[in-house]
């Protein structure tokens, strides 16, 4: 019997073997593109540019001491600096950062990358703030303005006169203000010891410590740079002659611990004695009557060879030197004579 032609295996379609490896093959395709899109999408998570800041050019971000890796994601997701914290945390796996990320205070450009977000952090770029000890503050004073540091913790005591070198210091939020006062301390120290192993061979003082004396006295007797070597020989060569120092910033620090008066410095004030009036004592006064910095400290280690003893205001917020009583009385006369035909600070004179 006659079955005629035989059909093509191929003419009625694919068999089901051929379909499941074209149907493999086209699913294959889709995975690797929504593979290639997803990597896509998170190296423009990572590299491209981050949210923009919620409020102008960059956003401050606090990240405690001890915060795990979920918590800093939560942190930086909750300020709009990433869009996601499972990305970030992703990425601080892969990366490497997961372990290396450091606590502090950071500022964050508007649209950020995640990239350098994590890098950041990952080194510590931590935002840096600055205290600054102008020359001439007293103890007190340095108490005060590490007190009123709000970006500081903790308490520190009022240190010692003299104690602290002026300067400005760096120091990140959160830092304790008794180790700020540490590093201040620790860098007076630093300095005399520097300045005192090359200082001047016959000088009329004999510890560390009355050299500060001494370059407390000059720092406060004049505000002009260029005068501080000047000065501190006068004083230099009055001890040395045995005269008096007759300082009145002395004798301020006996009546305020250094704080102004307001008012000029009373006769009763000069005549009243005092373990600060120089005026009534013999060389230096007990202690430091502020922090001198670097260059007062130097000047009074190292000062020039001169034979003055006197100086008195010049009208101008600077000084005249004189050798003998008799120039300097003629100095004064001038001085007193400025004074009469404009008003003007009180003179430092040594009578």
């Amino acid at each position: 019997m006659s079955r005629g032609p035989a059909r093509s295996r191929s003419s009625g379609g694919l068999s089901p073997m051929r379909r499941m490896v074209v149907m493999a093959g086209a699913a294959g395709a889709t995975l690797a593109i929504l593979a290639l899109l997803l990597l896509g999408w998170a190296a423009w998570s990572y590299n491209g540019p981050g949210p923009k800041a919620k409020a102008g050019n960059e956003t401050t971000v606090i990240l405690r001491r001890g915060a795990g890796l979920s918590e800093i994601g939560a942190a930086l997701e909750r300020a709009g600096v990433v869009r996601s914290s499972s990305i970030f945390l992703a990425s601080a796996q892969v990366t490497g950062a997961a372990r290396e990320l450091k606590a502090g205070e950071y500022n964050f450009a508007s649209k950020a990358s995640m990239a350098t977000v994590l890098d950041d952090i990952r080194n510590g770029r931590v935002v840096r703030h600055f205290i600054t000890i102008p020359e001439g503050f007293t103890a007190e004073m340095v108490a005060e303005a590490l007190s009123s540091e709000a970006s500081l913790t903790g308490d520190a005591a009022t240190p010692p006169e003299g104690a602290v070198l002026p300067d400005t210091y760096q120091f990140e939020r959160g830092d304790d203000r008794a180790a700020v006062l540490k590093r201040m301390m620790d860098a007076r120290d630093q300095v005399l010891a520097s300045l005192w192993s090359k200082r001047r061979p016959d000088l009329p003082f004999s510890t560390p410590e009355q050299a500060i004396i001494l370059a407390s006295v000059v720092e406060k007797e004049t505000g002009v740079a260029s005068e501080r070597p000047r000065v501190a020989a006068v004083f230099v060569n009055r001890l040395k002659s045995g005269m008096r120092l007759e300082s009145d910033p002395t004798i301020i620090y006996g009546i305020s611990r250094g704080k102004p008066l307001g008012r000029g410095i009373r006769l009763s004030e000069l005549t009243s004695p005092s373990p600060y009036n120089t005026y009534m004592i013999d060389g230096l006064p007990p202690t430091a009557i502020a922090n001198p910095g670097r260059a007062a400290i130097a000047a009074v280690l190292d000062p020039p060879q001169t034979s003055e003893l006197f100086f008195v205001a010049d009208g101008t917020g600077g000084h005249v030197f004189a050798s003998t009583y008799e120039e300097h009385r003629r100095n004064v006369e001038r001085w007193r004579a400025l004074e009469k035909a404009q008003p003007a600070p009180t003179a430092k004179a040594k009578p």
